[in-house]
């Protein structure tokens, strides 16, 4: 979705002035205290990247969200993850699981990419969080939940194991799903293929299967764990079928799909744990980053940023993106492709990145005052730079998003030179100190 920009304005005095103007430095966690006067009373607040890989955003989301919970109260976190592996770290840091670590837990992540998850970044967070949860009751521990829609075959199988335990009696619809998706062989690709082909599906099963753990669910007295972890799995399920159905297609229709359920299910989230809840989103720039302040706007995008502002602005909503001018990133280099430290060259002449590397080499916060900068040097649109799980440096210049930046973020932190993610599977033990920010 990112476009090479037009025309590359130039970083003038205005721009230099009103930045400066807006900015704090970013160096050590107290830092963070303007974004938290900022953040005050809201129950929202989405924290971006501008790539999957940076060691620097894991730890600065990390640090602010150890603040949230402590300070203001925050019950779970949600990521750009899929619900089950997610929900095995929930029930870590919920104390749920013992004899276990969260290295165990973490290492077992086996969709690509797996250094999402699968890092020493989380593994220092999720310790951090057992260890914060520990001793407190059920309704004052914090979770960690997955917001994604590609886990359709371990939704499923999740919620088979759950009905053959607690209600037997269901299995039939689910199995019946189960079976319909089975000639696939468990990939994606060749489901959507065949639907392009044939017009045939397995939504009805799948439509069925919700219908069938939604009406159990609510014969049920309250709502238990148990419960509920069903019915997320079946929604994943449903939402998995439809977002595989459509992506044949290409366009806009697939990534709405996508979002609007990422948006639904953190609702679910919010719903369940009561009407008060505060909730943290981890998620990449271009989805937590507001869509209408982008070209995505144009090509029939929306994104969870702007889904959130548009339903719970009056809640209070905070969007927070990152970005860096240099460094070094986790990715591949074409879908499933082994992961690889790479170089991140300087950021594009134009882009955002460049301008706030030209107004100072250093780190900062910017908080923005919406909407005074409408009209002003802030609002003229630049590239913002995205980074995805596939990377190729060499075509560096098509990976920007042009961008308002004060109208797509309430806050931006600027981050001059980063360097990669840690993943477990690659990094060698024992780890650098810097891993477990925390004191663990």
């Amino acid at each position: 979705m990112a476009r090479m920009l037009r025309r590359e304005p130039a970083v003038d005095t205005n721009l230099s002035q009103q930045v400066l103007a807006l900015s704090y430095p970013l160096n050590e966690t107290p830092d963070l205290d303007p974004l938290l006067d900022r953040i005050g009373d809201a129950r929202f607040v989405l924290l971006g990247e501008a790539s999957h890989g940076t060691h620097d955003y894991y730890l600065w989301r990390a640090r602010l969200s150890q603040r949230l919970i402590e300070e203001k109260g925050f019950r779970f976190i949600s990521v750009e993850g899929d619900w089950p592996d997610c929900y095995r770290v929930n029930q870590y840091v919920r104390g749920e699981l013992q004899g276990t670590t969260a290295k165990d837990v973490l290492h077992a992540f086996e969709r690509w990419p797996t250094w999402m998850w699968a890092n020493w970044e989380i593994v220092g967070f999720a310790e951090w969080l057992r260890n914060y949860n520990d001793g407190k009751p059920d309704d004052e521990k914090v979770g960690f939940y997955g917001l994604d829609v590609y886990s359709l075959w371990e939704s499923l199988e999740a919620i088979i194991g759950y009905l053959k335990e607690h209600d037997p009696s269901a299995l039939p619809a689910a199995e019946r799903a189960f079976r319909c998706f089975e000639p696939y062989g468990e990939d994606p690709q060749e489901y959507a293929q065949a639907t392009a082909l044939v017009p045939t599906s397995c939504q009805n099963d799948v439509l069925d299967l919700l219908t069938t753990i939604r009406r159990k669910a609510a014969q049920q007295t309250g709502t238990s764990v148990a419960v509920f972890n069903a019915v997320m799995n079946a929604e994943v399920v449903a939402g998995a079928e439809t977002y595989y159905r459509t992506m044949i297609y290409g366009g806009a229709t697939s990534w709405n799909v996508r979002d609007r359920h990422m948006t639904e299910t953190l609702n679910r989230l919010v719903r369940f744990f009561g009407d008060d809840t505060k909730a943290i989103v981890w998620e990449h720039n271009t989805h937590i980053g507001d869509a209408r302040y982008t070209d995505m706007a144009a090509a029939g995008m929306f994104n969870v940023g702007e889904l959130v502002r548009e339903e719970h602005a009056s809640e209070g909503v905070v969007l927070a993106g990152f970005g860096s001018y240099e460094g070094t990133v986790i990715a591949g280099r074409a879908w499933d492709a082994p992961m690889q430290v790479m170089d991140v060259p300087p950021a594009r002449i134009g882009s955002w990145e460049q301008a706030l590397h030209e107004i100072g080499a250093e780190n900062r916060l910017l908080l923005f005052r919406r909407p005074a900068e409408t009209g002003s040097a802030l609002a003229v649109p630049r590239g913002q730079r995205a980074i995805g799980v596939v990377y190729q440096p060499e075509y560096e210049m098509g990976n920007y998003v042009p961008t308002v930046l004060p109208l797509r973020y309430d806050a931006f932190m600027y981050l001059d030179k980063t360097e990669a993610l840690h993943p477990l599977h690659i990094t060698p033990e024992p780890v650098p100190p810097q891993m477990y920010p925390w004191g663990l």
